[in-house]
């Protein structure tokens, strides 16, 4: 099965028992034939895995140290017929200094052995009684179990096309640890053995140094630390596994539990080389530290395992879970509204022009425009809302957009559009009672017209109320809806405009607002262009049309975000819809979501300013530029 990028990973916590390398061993066998089992491609050991981390002087004594390399052997050989690379601790002896040691091993091979470079020698630590640093190695090989190994920090492993480097618990605490000299040199996979124990705030300060190194980096990592046995003489060390990408912690262990663990996720690789390739700062990062230092390319490769995608896939990357949302929402509302009281402020004018249709954009696009004149201390009835019902708007809708205008203290204004768009029906020689494109784009710009009309009566700005999604699907009459004098909406994708207004409403609104925005929520997105049907209910419903938003959003994210080919969001999609939409259903829309991205660039390259909010934009001035004359061609075929 074809990996689309991913390399399946896991990090093993065994129960230890120190000094006692033969029982150690036997755990670790175990662990490496459970995670081969399921298919990982590489496992991570934890700090000092064969003898313990906790044996103290007895690591300067001649059989624990010569049981540790008989027990890499006994590793070695159960490892030669499984297909994964397999990443141990132990000391190491070399040439009268001790290592605390990482050994790469893969098929019956020892790959490389790093040394720890920065040894903890405060509060509860010693290291440096009994390790040397790998600043005092003076050779770049070693004779270990019969076979010449590259020995160093200086050492990438080039596992089946990915990069993998290692460094050790403390490395990674340091000011610049390793991992980011590591990544610099093309590392993308930091293994990271570890025996860090458990006191309190520990795990949380833990948790953020692997995300925000990830993040920093732009790689993976897989940390793996001592657990169950380790001797308790003075610390408790609770078993901490994370596997990390770019930021996010993909899979956690189970802390202070008695047995051994396991944790597998994906990592993908192909999404970290986007952001280095598309970040040109990250190899900036090279110039300040003025080093030369080259590294050793160790190659190695194995028959790819069956793949399957086991780590979760958010149906909705644009929206934030639990508690995050609540602030989230916040953080975009004042976003947006801090920007439009920038160019307010800039401009020196004091009204703005909404279009209110009782519909989720255009009342997000009001409620910006409340906070942010509050912000300014300006009157809110220098808001000017105007419904302006056509052919297919709904009492509901209607009834909805004026009652929110009245409760929140805007000017107000209901225009009809319908004799206007008959009189201009009448001028092209068009039948009404076709209602076809002409009919609907009629109504867009009609209302259009009014909006830009009555903000040079009122010298007011235009607010436009389009959101993100539109743009990216061109689902907007151009010079119609399309146009405005700023368009605060533009950075939102739709799934997340909802959730917007259900924070206003939660959070902000008064009872009889909160009211109507629960209702406007629920209500059918719908550009109400086509008249209702006999029981004045919408007919015209947009996702109906163009697809569920959910789809588009979720193509959206992953082609812009991460730049994916269509067939790998194609398999994103099914795993993260597995039990909403079928395979015929999403190829359709990603069919359909390809042709009008493309086709409608000419749009975007056009569209008003407004402020960008999270990691994607369409504005062809900052994000997006994309030439009007693109094939979609190629895109379609992929999938």
């Amino acid at each position: 099965m074809q990996q689309f990028g991913f390399i399946k990973v896991a990090a093993a916590v065994p129960v230890v028992e120190p000094a006692n390398c033969n029982e150690n061993t036997q755990h670790i066998i175990q662990l490496i034939q459970e995670a081969q089992t399921t298919n990982n491609q590489i496992v991570c050991f934890p700090e000092l895995t064969i003898t313990g981390y906790t044996c103290a002087d007895l690591f300067h004594n001649n059989l624990l140290l010569e049981n540790a390399e008989k027990a890499l052997q006994t590793i070695i050989d159960a490892s030669r017929n499984l297909p994964i690379l397999i990443c141990v601790g132990l000391p190491l002896r070399v040439d009268n200094n001790l290592y605390n040691c990482a050994a790469l091993i893969l098929e019956g091979t020892i790959l490389a052995l790093i040394p720890k470079t920065f040894r903890p020698n405060y509060n509860e630590f010693y290291e440096q009684r009994w390790f040397a640093s790998a600043f005092h190695a003076n050779r770049n090989e070693v004779e270990l179990c019969g076979q010449c190994v590259p020995f160093g920090t200086d050492i990438i492993v080039n596992f089946n096309g990915t990069n993998i480097a290692v460094e050790l618990c403390e490395d990674l605490w340091t000011p610049i640890p390793p991992s980011s000299l590591h990544c610099l040199a093309g590392a993308e996979l930091i293994l990271n053995l570890s025996a860090s124990n458990a006191i309190i705030g520990k795990n949380d300060y833990r948790k953020q140094l692997i995300a925000q190194q990830t993040a920093r980096c732009n790689a993976a990592m897989v940390y793996a630390s001592a657990g169950f046995g380790e001797s308790s003489t003075d610390l408790l060390f609770a078993g901490s596994a994370i596997i990390a990408e770019n930021g996010t912690i993909l899979a956690e262990s189970q802390r202070f539990t008695l047995q051994q663990q396991l944790i597998t996720t994906e990592i993908d690789i192909e999404r970290l080389r986007h952001d280095r390739c598309k970040n040109q700062a990250f190899m900036e990062g090279l110039k300040p530290l003025n080093t030369n230092t080259s590294y050793r390319i160790v190659d190695a490769k194995t028959n790819t395992s069956h793949f399957e995608l086991s780590r979760h896939i958010d149906p909705t990357p644009f929206v934030p879970t639990g508690k995050t949302l609540e602030s989230r929402c916040e953080e975009i509302i004042n976003i947006q509204s801090t920007a439009l009281a920038v160019r307010l402020t800039h401009t020196h004018i004091k009204n703005v022009v909404v279009g209110i249709s009782g519909g989720l954009d255009s009342t997000l696009a009001l409620l910006v425009c409340v906070k942010a004149f509050d912000k300014l201390n300006y009157s809110r009835k220098g808001i000017i809302g105007i419904t302006m019902p056509g052919f297919g708007t709904t009492n509901r809708t209607k009834s909805n957009a004026e009652v929110l205008m009245d409760e929140l203290g805007v000017t107000s204004y209901c225009i009809s559009i319908a004799d206007a768009c008959r009189q201009h029906f009448k001028d092209i020689e068009h039948d009404p009672s076709v209602t076809d494109v002409t009919y609907e784009n009629t109504q867009a710009r009609e209302r259009t017209q009014i909006l830009m009309d009555m903000s040079n009566k009122h010298n007011a700005l235009v607010i436009g109320t389009g959101d993100m999604s539109e743009l990216a699907l061109g689902w907007a009459t151009y010079n119609g809806d399309h146009m405005s004098m700023y368009a605060v909406n533009t950075g939102v994708p739709k799934t997340l405009v909802r959730h917007l207004v259900q924070w206003y409403a939660d959070y902000i609104a008064e009872p009889k607002a909160r009211e109507v925005l629960l209702d406007i929520i629920d209500t059918p997105i719908s550009p109400e262009l086509l008249p209702a049907d006999d029981k004045d209910n919408i007919t015209q419903k947009t996702e109906d049309l163009v697809g569920p938003y959910e789809l588009h959003d979720f193509f959206l994210y992953y082609m812009l975000r991460w730049g994916f080919t269509p067939k790998k969001i194609k398999m994103l999609a099914l795993k993260a819809f597995e039990n909403k939409y079928d395979e015929t259903t999403i190829t359709h829309w990603l069919k359909t979501f390809m042709r009008r991205f493309f086709n409608q660039q000419f749009k975007r390259s056009c569209m008003p300013d407004g402020p960008k909010v999270g990691s994607i934009n369409l504005s062809p001035r900052g994000d997006w530029r994309m030439p009007s004359d693109a094939s979609s061609k190629e895109w379609q075929e992929n999938i």
